[in-house]
């Protein structure tokens, strides 16, 4: 399916300026962004701190927003309504992937349990795709009129969610060196499922028509076989979730 989205949402993100200002009356930003991803799954520890700082990876994202303060035909400002210059609404499209490893004190134990944990190694990729509403407590007219450099805001929003796990051991074959907390609860199989999102973050502005952006996301998953790992221990309490800072830059199209 993914494979089938991506070149269409390719061609909506970045089709032709003329083209994407027939879309609607609202003013209409393109835009990148990339940063680390911090995983708190299965493997290691959750709150263990080396756990915390290594189960770690990458993220990529394109992002689409309604700019509800400008109308797209007739380059002006929007009628003022608190909705038309507090909120903005964001669609993304993001791809993220990193390799995930046991941390803690059992791990680190000079026994076997220490050495399959050690020798587990996981590989996480995921691809999501969904909507969000973000406020800013700033007037959006204002910032974009130059009153202020920085627009601080929140997010809330829901993502479509398929992900492929990958788990491997250095030791071996894998169904011959599992740490027995986790025999009978590894999966190799591609799904599906959402996510809830929440985030906070702010834009820089660069000139009148981009804008630099720094976005911090949670995001919690409506599964626990994100990594490829479950289990029925008392430890298990939380489904998989991730920690996003990414950077970017954004475009307006209809400046």
């Amino acid at each position: 399916m993914f494979k089938t989205l991506l070149p269409a949402l390719l061609l909506f993100f970045f089709g032709s300026k003329a083209a994407v200002a027939q879309v609607g009356m609202v003013g209409q930003e393109i835009g990148i962004v990339a940063g680390p991803v911090a995983y708190y799954t299965d493997y290691g520890l959750r709150w263990n701190a080396e756990t915390n700082s290594s189960n770690t990876g990458i993220g990529v994202g394109l992002v689409y927003y309604l700019n509800f303060a400008y109308k797209a035909d007739c380059d002006c400002y929007a009628r003022y309504t608190y909705f038309n210059d507090h909120f903005r609404i964001r669609a993304e499209l993001d791809y993220h992937e990193g390799e995930l490893n046991h941390y803690g004190d059992i791990a680190q134990k000079d026994n076997l349990g220490g050495e399959q944990l050690r020798g587990m190694i996981g590989k996480a990729k995921v691809y999501e795709i969904g909507a969000h509403l973000e406020y800013y407590p700033l007037s959006i007219r204002d910032y974009t009129a130059f009153a202020y450099p920085i627009a601080p805001y929140v997010s809330l929003g829901f993502n479509f969610v398929g992900y492929d796990p990958y788990t491997y051991s250095t030791l071996g074959p894998l169904e011959d060196n599992l740490f027995h907390t986790f025999r009978g609860y590894v999966s190799q199989e591609a799904g599906s499922t959402w996510s809830v999102v929440a985030g906070a973050g702010m834009r820089y502005k660069l000139n009148a028509v981009s804008d630099l952006v720094m976005n911090m996301q949670w995001r919690y998953y409506d599964t626990d076989w994100l990594d490829g790992l479950d289990h029925d221990n008392p430890q298990n309490k939380f489904d998989d979730m991730i920690f996003w800072l990414n950077f970017g830059y954004i475009y307006y199209l209809n400046f």
